[in-house]
């Protein structure tokens, strides 16, 4: 098995109807920009158009790397503990067992698909939403399920996973690094 490295990133800004605004637009661009340098064989997006448009962008800037839909990284609730947190519990209130089964279903192959070594050594970008990223970390990281719920992602925030025979490693969550102040949130 070789090295696979994830570049996990949350979709940029949108307004209520899920299409990018023009802050979010230029969010992306500057993520393009950042990842231009590396060898980006995939751009992998979440089928919703906020994820889409942010991943149509990016790749504008990494010639040579496939674009597609993954619905893995669909934007969804992954684990609903059973003891939910009182900050919390107006987001769950309501919540009933077949969605919490869906979400942590998608979970499960959200990990499956992409939270392990490739065939061979690859670099790879997931535009998805904050859930999924702090699944994805609270994974990478060993927490127990509930731990997601702790996790914040800012729109276009780069988290970077590598994943190893045998281990995966946190290398960086939540930079913003390549966005001023004015379009971070």
């Amino acid at each position: 098995m070789a090295t696979r490295r994830l570049y996990v990133v949350r979709h940029g800004a949108a307004d209520a109807f899920g299409e990018l605004t023009d802050v979010g637009r230029r969010q992306s661009e500057l993520l393009g920009q950042r990842l231009a340098g590396l060898p980006i064989a995939a751009v992998w997006h979440s089928p919703l158009a906020r994820a889409v448009r942010s991943a149509q962008i990016i790749s504008g800037r990494l010639p040579g790397a496939v674009v597609g839909e993954a619905a893995e990284l669909v934007d969804h609730v992954p684990h609903v503990p059973e003891r939910i947190p009182p900050a919390w519990a107006g987001f769950f209130d309501g919540y009933d067992a077949a969605e919490a089964a869906a979400g942590a279903r998608v979970a499960e192959a959200l990990i499956d698909r992409f939270a392990r070594p490739a065939e061979t050594e690859t670099h790879e970008v997931l535009v998805t939403h904050a859930y999924s990223v702090a699944w994805l970390v609270r994974d990478a990281l060993g927490a127990p399920p509930e731990r997601w719920l702790g996790l914040s992602c800012g729109n276009t925030a780069l988290t970077m996973i590598e994943y190893r025979a045998g281990s995966a490693t946190l290398l960086s969550y939540n930079d913003m690094g390549h966005l001023p102040a004015e379009l971070r949130p």
